[in-house]
């Protein structure tokens, strides 16, 4: 299955580009998150704790995902041991 993220920072972002492209993607379900990713993200949490092996992650950025390489480098790595692919 495919699974979208979108986050933005604010609550006065819009999503709907993401959205869009997440959509086009074709993502069966999708996460949405208006938060920064330096605090609590529950849909984020939510996300990694219904994905399975042979899911696939589509993300519109990768800044939509981390916040720093480390950040990066670590969900790349637990999804890595998830059996899970990821597309930006």
């Amino acid at each position: 299955m495919k699974i979208g993220y979108a986050r933005v920072s604010t609550l006065h972002q819009d999503l709907s580009l993401q959205l869009s492209a997440l959509n086009d993607a074709g993502c069966e379900k999708i996460f949405c998150e208006k938060k920064s990713a330096f605090k609590e993200r529950r849909e984020f949490d939510n996300l990694m704790n219904v994905i399975r092996r042979g899911d696939v992650l589509v993300v519109w950025k990768l800044d939509r995902l981390a916040r720093s390489l480390q950040q990066l480098l670590s969900i790349i790595t637990r999804l890595e041991k998830l059996g899970v692919d990821l597309i930006c």
